[in-house]
């Protein structure tokens, strides 16, 4: 085996040692180069330590765009061509001023003739890649993480709170209604009661006219409005951590109990007055509990909806406009990597701050689009939104100028 041994001379050794480098090419600038001699295969190498690392990244870049057009099928003019291959073939000793010359001619027409293709958006979309969508991955899952929840819990909030306010509705009239026929009912058996000096017994508890089983039927439906009000007051209470204190926390463990609190007693009484009063009051409990558990959750994701969710809508709008251009510029190959997205979330978040102030906005008389979708589409064209205000600006300004127009002209006596 042979034995390789390198040498490495610099400029400032001695002459007896120093390679003879005047007749490269940079040598009559003074440029002198390091000696690598390897023995073994009697081959030796020049290095510039001064050539540019401009020149380096400029040879790669012009070879990206020739291997694409190459791909493509672009013609591409054979001087462009052979300059290129001719700065990568070249040795550091036939490094001239030429070279570099050449290579940024041909990095220029191919740069002109791909484009919007560039040598930075080869390089991005085979090395940048994986982390860009990594880092628009975790933006949109980490809206979706708070979005989803927040818009299901107020969808939900939002609805049961409808079915108490229905409920309630329903149970006031039953309620004003068996008030009214069992009033009558207390009055007449009274005067009976007094004419036949205090007996009661064989008193009717029904108003003439009115049936027995209509009153049954109405007091059955109060007590059934009644539990379907407490039972959706303690689901929606479950969405504001159980702000509102239960009037009927202390029953909730003993299901007897609570059964003879809401419903009706079996069998009912020939009396109907004290189960329609016992019901009523058991009622008025059960209806502030539900207004105040409606009126919590309505402040409270009232606010989310107007304040928050559209900014977060915006951004999910952004993303979702992020991404699809990432889906083009990749298969045009003309990605690159932007320091505009940071911007462009902001933006997008003060366009949704400001959609969230206004309420339902009406395209004709049928048809309207809620808040969240035109945050949503605010931030998708962020640029359209911001033309728009732009529009609106340059028509107040112009409106203005127009009305001080005849107020300048009735100052200076001067008409058209």
């Amino acid at each position: 085996m042979s034995q390789i041994s390198s040498l490495e001379l610099e400029p400032n050794k001695s002459e007896r040692e120093a390679p003879d480098v005047k007749s490269t090419p940079l040598a009559s600038k003074g440029v002198v180069p390091k000696l690598r001699e390897t023995r073994g295969n009697k081959r030796s190498t020049l290095e510039y330590d001064d050539v540019p690392e401009s020149f380096r990244e400029t040879l790669e870049s012009a070879e990206r765009l020739l291997a694409y057009a190459a791909e493509t099928g672009v013609d591409v003019e054979d001087t462009a061509r052979n300059s290129i291959l001719q700065a990568r073939a070249a040795g550091s000793d036939e490094w001239n001023e030429n070279i570099p010359a050449n290579l940024l001619v041909a990095l220029t027409k191919l740069s002109a003739q791909l484009k919007p293709v560039s040598a930075e958006s080869l390089k991005a979309s085979t090395v940048e890649t994986r982390r860009t969508v990594r880092s628009y991955w975790i933006v949109a899952i980490c809206l979706a993480v708070f979005i989803v929840p927040v818009s299901v819990a107020t969808f939900v909030t939002s609805a049961i709170s409808d079915a108490i306010r229905k409920d309630i509705a329903t149970a006031n009239e039953l309620a004003v209604k068996l008030t009214t026929q069992l009033k009558s009912s207390t009055v007449e058996r009274a005067t009976i009661a007094a004419a036949s000096g205090g007996v009661l017994e064989s008193t009717p508890s029904i108003p003439p006219g009115v049936s027995q089983v209509d009153v049954i039927t109405e007091l059955q439906s109060f007590a059934v409005a009644m539990r379907a009000i407490d039972t959706r007051a303690r689901q929606s209470n479950w969405f504001i951590f159980r702000a509102e204190k239960d009037p009927f926390k202390d029953l909730r463990n003993t299901p007897a109990a609570l059964k003879a609190k809401l419903q009706l007693p079996v069998p009912l009484p020939s009396d109907l007055v004290p189960v329609a009063n016992g019901r009523i009051e058991v009622y008025q409990d059960v209806r502030s509990f539900a207004q105040s558990v409606v009126d919590d959750v309505s402040v409270f994701y009232g606010a989310i909806t107007t304040c928050v969710l559209p900014v977060l809508y915006a951004l999910l709008g952004t993303c979702a406009y992020l991404l699809r251009s990432f889906e083009q510029d990749m298969r045009n190959r003309t990605f690159t990597r932007s320091h505009a997205d940071s911007p462009r979330f902001l933006i997008a978040g003060i366009g949704g701050a400001v959609v969230g102030l206004f309420h339902t906005f009406t395209i004709t008389q049928e048809a309207s689009i809620p808040p969240l979708a035109i945050a949503f589409m605010v931030g998708y064209a962020v640029d359209v939104f911001f033309s728009f205000l732009e529009g609106l600006i340059q028509a107040f300004t112009r409106g203005r100028s127009a009305s001080n127009t005849p107020s300048v002209t009735a100052a200076t006596g001067k008409t058209g």
